[in-house]
C-alpha cells in the first residue's frame, strides 16, 4: 500500500497541506505516522474525504471556433436537456478550441478533476469533443478514478465542416514548420 506525505496527499485532493492540518485537528481524518512523528496517507484516506464531498456531475461543450456560436447554443441545450432526463443536476463548461489539441485549460481542469476524484460523471455530445485524438487516453484516466464518461452521440450535433476546419489546421501547421525548416537552411550557423 503506498503511502504518501501531506504534500502528495493534499496535492491529490487539490488542497493546500494546511487544509489538510486543519481536517485532522477538528478528527475529520487522522493520518498514520512515521516512527519519526510524520504523517502518512494512503488511498482509503483519499476515499474518506472524498467521499465527504459530493462528486460533481459535468457537461462539457466545444466547438473549434468562435464562428460555430450556434453549434453551441445548441450542444449545450441537447446536453443540458440529455443531463435533465437522466435526473442529474449538472454544471456546464463550455470551450472554444481545435480539437486536434487537448491542452485547452478547461479540458485539462476537468481531467485534473477527474484524477483529484471531483467527478463521478461527464457527458459529451460526442468523443471528438473532448479532442479528434486521444479520447482513449481520457477514457482510461477516467475509469481509473472512477469517472464515468457518457458520449450522446447526437448525429445532428456533429457538424462535418468542423472535421475539415481541424484537417485545415493541421495542415497549416505542418506548413508552417516546412517554412520555418526552409528559413533555418539560409543561415549559416
Amino acid at each position: 500500500m503506498q503511502k504518501m506525505t501531506i504534500k502528495e496527499f493534499s496535492s491529490r485532493l487539490g488542497v493546500i497541506p494546511d487544509t489538510v492540518r486543519r481536517w485532522e485537528r477538528s478528527g475529520r481524518i487522522l493520518p498514520n505516522r512515521t516512527q519519526g512523528g510524520h504523517r502518512r496517507y494512503t488511498e482509503e484516506h483519499v476515499r474518506q474525504v472524498l467521499g465527504a464531498r459530493e462528486k460533481r456531475k459535468v457537461i462539457y461543450c466545444r466547438v473549434s471556433s468562435e464562428e460555430q456560436e450556434v453549434d453551441m447554443e445548441n450542444q449545450v441545450v441537447a446536453m443540458e436537456l440529455f443531463a435533465l432526463g437522466r435526473g442529474l443536476t449538472t454544471e456546464t463548461i463550455t470551450e472554444v478550441g481545435d480539437g486536434m489539441s487537448l491542452a485547452h485549460p478547461k479540458l485539462l481542469s476537468l481531467v485534473h478533476g477527474i484524477i483529484a476524484g471531483e467527478i463521478e460523471v461527464l457527458i459529451v455530445a460526442h468523443k471528438d469533443r473532448l479532442g479528434r485524438f486521444g479520447f482513449e487516453l481520457i477514457e482510461n484516466i477516467a475509469n481509473a478514478y472512477g469517472c464515468e464518461i457518457i458520449s450522446v452521440d447526437s448525429p445532428r450535433l456533429s457538424p462535418r465542416h468542423e472535421i475539415i476546419d481541424d484537417f485545415i489546421s493541421a495542415i497549416d501547421a505542418f506548413s508552417q514548420r516546412i517554412e520555418g525548416l526552409s528559413v533555418l537552411k539560409e543561415v549559416d550557423f
